[in-house]
């Protein structure tokens, strides 16, 4: 056995189903001949992308996997790489590699090296007999922590060089999740309660951890206001009456207003990050932070209170919390979030209505939003 077809192996016991590739590359034939379906593309970023919707669309418990061939297929794809890094998306690059004797033969083209800035970890396989141990560690750092992009290249030579069968009997890389700090928990719960205009900011990480049912509780525990993040968007249902929609640089008025008024903002699975797709937290607000990565606690705002752990784990700490602190049903300032929500709600839709109905042509962008929003089954539907 060689070391593509070592590498195929172990993608198979993996789970892994589907490869998107652009030719050529070794691992593409053998991943093939186990059973892995191969999918080709016209352009490498296209290949990225399609590897990067197959980890969102199942919240990242199937990882997306593409491979491409060394020099101008590594760099082709770096801007779908990069695109993926912004949005913490699990994907597994499986970029070739020129020859170990080659590699430092410049203008050529080193991913590992390259793409250290856009990826959550980089490695290269120097050695066939590595390969059991660099990929358990890719798949290590997929399904481990905050999800983004891992890359590892194999150089041709290594491609084929022989590896001992014996070696590839490992189990699939399981995924290792931490709670909150109960102290921490502690504080946000007391926080969350004694707060009069909570607003829930939740991001993607609800998604990853598959934790919508404990964030809809929560809300409704506490009959707080959810908003959500761009990629975070339906972590939270829009139809629900503590829905505020999602905020971004343009976003609904219920979250301008709700921002505006409110007097704590507890953030969910999300980075808090400044940027121009985010929504900017107004000044004088009680900051309560949960997260999985350490690294985004008190970065672009002070956190008066932060978590860090799993979305999921943690939310059903708050939420127990919550009850054992007697916060179950606690008033608020009239009148209560869901009837403010939709008095909001109904004041900024009617300014919207004129686009939104429109019959101009050619046909008005918001008019064929509006139809699609009655037209498809929302629940079961990707955009």
């Amino acid at each position: 056995m060689n070391g593509a077809q070592a590498i195929a192996r172990i993608l198979k016991q993996e789970g892994i189903e589907n490869l998107s590739c652009f030719p050529s590359n070794p691992i593409i034939e053998a991943a093939a001949a186990e059973g892995i379906r191969p999918i080709i593309c016209r352009q490498e970023r296209a290949g990225v992308n399609i590897a990067d919707g197959f980890s969102r669309v199942s919240n990242g418990r199937r990882i997306g996997v593409f491979a491409m061939q060394y020099g101008p297929g590594a760099e082709n794809a770096y801007g779908g790489v990069a695109q993926a890094f912004a949005d913490s998306v699990p994907i597994l690059l499986l970029p070739a590699g020129y020859p170990r004797d080659r590699a430092d033969t410049s203008p050529n083209f080193g991913a590992a090296l390259n793409y250290g800035g856009v990826t959550k970890w980089a490695g290269q396989v120097n050695s066939a007999a590595r390969i059991p141990e660099m990929m358990r560690r890719a798949f290590s750092h997929l399904r481990t922590g905050r999800p983004g992009p891992v890359l590892l290249e194999v150089p041709g030579d290594v491609s084929s060089e022989e590896v001992d069968e014996a070696a590839l009997s490992l189990r699939p890389v399981t995924p290792v999740r931490s709670a909150g700090d109960p102290g921490d928990v502690a504080e946000a719960a007391r926080a969350l309660i004694a707060a009069k205009r909570p607003v829930v900011h939740a991001g993607q990480g609800v998604l990853y951890a598959e934790a919508s049912d404990d964030l809809r509780e929560l809300a409704e525990l506490l009959q707080a206001p959810v908003m959500t993040t761009l990629t975070g968007k339906s972590a939270f249902p829009e139809d629900h009456p503590l829905s505020l929609g999602t905020g971004s640089n343009t976003t609904t008025g219920m979250v301008h207003h709700f921002l505006q008024h409110a007097d704590l903002v507890f953030g969910i699975g999300c980075s808090f990050t400044q940027t121009t797709f985010g929504v900017t937290i107004p000044p004088g607000k009680v900051m309560v932070h949960s997260t999985n990565d350490p690294a985004d606690v008190n970065k672009d705002y002070r956190i008066d209170v932060a978590v860090v752990g799993d979305a999921k784990l943690v939310l059903r700490q708050v939420i127990d919390e919550v009850r054992r602190q007697g916060g179950s049903g606690v008033p608020r300032e009239d009148p209560t979030p869901a009837r403010e929500i939709a008095a909001v709600k109904s004041e900024w839709l009617q300014g919207w209505m004129p686009r939104l109905t429109s019959d101009d042509t050619p046909i008005n962008p918001y008019r064929v939003v509006w139809d699609l929003m009655h037209t498809l089954d929302r629940r079961n539907s990707i955009v």
